[in-house]
């Protein structure tokens, strides 16, 4: 099989990799479409993020949707030419997180593309994946691409999840990147009556506004315009990692509003009169659980109509001009990869 690896940063190649001997339980899925990444981003430019460091040559990807083209036993409730997503976690299922129902806290977590174990985990950036059957998600009506959408749609889920019902509720959405626009179609869709999306950047304002954001907001610009909701954001989910969108969000809070943390950003100073005489709940969105089957359903249903994300199709030989194109905001917001 033909893979794409990352050495270090800057350094991606096209290699050949053995692909692995099928074994019951397995199916083989020949990859189709696959998206880029801020994690695969990271890799790219930095060969890693926070301590986490590629040791050894990893393929990456983990945003993955192909074909069945061949069965293990024991396998039967897939068949050959079934499109596809997979889903790139793979909880071991025994820990107490686990079996407590919280599979995306397991102790023994794999993950396509990620260097947090020794040996990596390789990725799904590949035209050739055996996996389990079980991560394997059919879909009858969409193409590959339009399903390599589901895993980062399963985090947006989840993050709305995590607040309770939006019915009726008005949305704050602080950082419209990849996963801040999915945020703002997963509000739309459980019941957020008004949603206000925020960013510094204008051009992902416009996929948000796309995919159900009934106002945005550059923060550049027009930062004070944030205070014409002073005291009427029920739920915000914060999706930037950035302690200054945070705070600023803090501010416009309902009392006994909930704030739900899904950026991943460094530490961050909390102005705690806030969140005490606000009553404010704050709670984080780590990855996703069931969400990942619920999120193929909805886009294959049509009732997820996502497409306004995807910037660009690039044929996997050109994989290093889609990482450039992915990592520039202003130019791209979700860059996917053909195989």
């Amino acid at each position: 099989m033909l893979a794409i690896v990352i050495h270090g940063p800057h350094d991606l190649r096209i290699e050949t990799r053995e692909t692995a001997p099928l074994q019951a339980g397995q199916v083989l899925v020949r990859i189709e479409a696959g998206g880029i990444c801020g994690s695969d981003l990271h890799y790219y430019h930095h060969g890693g993020f926070g301590n986490i460091r590629i040791k050894q040559p990893m393929i990456l990807g983990h945003e993955i949707a192909g074909r069945i083209a061949k069965i293990g036993a024991g396998v039967t409730h897939l068949a050959i030419g079934d499109l596809v997503a997979v889903n790139p976690s793979q909880p071991c299922g025994k820990c107490e997180m686990c079996l407590a129902g919280l599979s995306n806290h397991c102790t023994d977590m794999r993950f396509y593309g990620s260097a947090m174990r020794n040996p990596h985990i390789e990725g799904g950036f590949r035209d050739e994946l055996v996996c389990q059957a079980s991560q394997c998600f059919v879909a009858k009506r969409m193409d590959a691409s339009a399903l390599a959408l589901a895993e980062p749609f399963a985090v947006a889920l989840h993050a709305v999840n995590q607040a309770g019902s939006l019915m009726g509720k008005r949305v704050l959405v602080t950082g419209c990147g990849p996963i801040g626009a999915l945020v703002v179609a997963a509000a739309r869709l459980y019941g957020a009556q008004d949603i206000v999306a925020t960013d510094v950047v204008p051009e992902p304002l416009a996929v948000a506004r796309a995919l159900g954001a009934d106002r945005t907001i550059d923060m550049r610009d027009r930062s004070e315009a944030l205070k014409t909701v002073a005291n009427t954001v029920d739920v915000m989910f914060e999706c930037s990692g950035n302690e200054r969108a945070l705070r600023s969000g803090l501010e416009v809070m309902r009392p006994c509003g909930t704030v739900v943390q899904v950026g991943l950003g460094g530490d961050a100073a909390l102005p705690q009169s806030l969140l005490v005489s606000k009553e404010l709940t704050l709670r984080g969105s780590f990855r996703f659980r069931g969400e990942f089957g619920v999120a193929v359903s909805l886009i294959d249903s049509g009732r997820a109509v996502l497409d306004a994300l995807v910037t660009k199709h690039f044929p996997m030989r050109d994989a290093v001009a889609a990482f450039e194109l992915a990592s520039d905001r202003r130019a791209a917001m979700k860059v996917h990869l053909a195989f």
